[in-house]
């Protein structure tokens, strides 16, 4: 097949899924005529579509509807976009009271990548998070998810090899496990120049209604300044645990 046939073929899928998307069942028959194309090719695309559970076929009547498979992708999505609409006011406020910037970090894989940031209007430096992906270790989200995730996605992520990337990075195991034993009693985790020299952040985590850890609420800024700001994590805790409760979330390491 070459690359107009397959491009084609995942227009006509795509055309088919929004056919679909209008409400209830489709023959074939329906769906070829709709496309405008012959009826095996239409049953071909929805064989296709139904192994791959995007549609669903009844076996009595042979007609189609959407499969399941669009109802979890959309949670995904739906969940996400949730999770930044709420954070949203949340980063902006944090980065306010503290003149720095603030972001909303998730575990994508093995790294750490920001979905929604805010910063200080006050803020002297102004540095675009967005999108970048980040080693869990080096950084203070990446201690407060990894403190507060599940066993075996710990003990993954700690197997992983923890690279220096600056002279203050904790790259020892045991090192870096009695720091997430402190962020669990706490609810606060912290780096001191770990992912960039003259680079200080804070982190929190964020938790979901069954209690699973989301994400983590992260102020960063210049190492000069946010070692003073003794009242920072206070801040940041308290605004992530009220992130957690518009959430779902009652209880636990948040109100530490």
């Amino acid at each position: 097949m070459g690359s107009g046939d397959g491009v084609r073929s995942v227009e006509r899928a795509i055309a088919i899924l929004d056919l679909l998307g209008q409400g209830g069942w489709r023959t074939g028959a329906d769906v070829a005529r709709e496309l405008g194309v012959h009826r095996s090719t239409a049953l071909r695309l929805l064989a296709t579509l139904e192994r791959q559970s995007f549609v669903e076929r009844d076996q009595r009547t042979a007609r189609y509807k959407l499969g399941r498979r669009l109802a979890q992708l959309a949670s995904v999505v739906t969940g996400e976009l949730d999770l930044r609409s709420l954070a949203r006011p949340v980063c902006e406020e944090l980065a306010t009271a503290a003149g720095e910037t603030a972001t909303l970090d998730v575990l994508a894989g093995d790294v750490i990548v920001p979905i929604e940031q805010a910063t200080a209007s006050t803020s002297v430096v102004s540095v675009n998070w967005l999108g970048r992906r980040t080693p869990i270790h080096g950084t203070a989200s990446g201690k407060a998810i990894l403190a507060f995730a599940a066993p075996a996605v710990r003990e993954r992520l700690l197997a992983m090899p923890l690279d220096r990337l600056t002279p203050h990075t904790v790259t020892d195991r045991s090192r870096l496990e009695a720091e997430l034993e402190e962020v669990r009693r706490t609810g606060v985790a912290r780096t001191r120049e770990e992912l960039e020299v003259g680079l200080d952040a804070v982190a929190s985590p964020v938790f979901g209604a069954q209690g699973e850890v989301l994400a983590a609420l992260d102020v960063s800024g210049p190492s000069h300044r946010l070692r003073g700001a003794f009242d920072l994590e206070r801040m940041t805790r308290e605004r992530a645990g009220g992130l957690s409760r518009r959430l779902g979330y009652r209880g636990g390491p948040t109100e530490t």
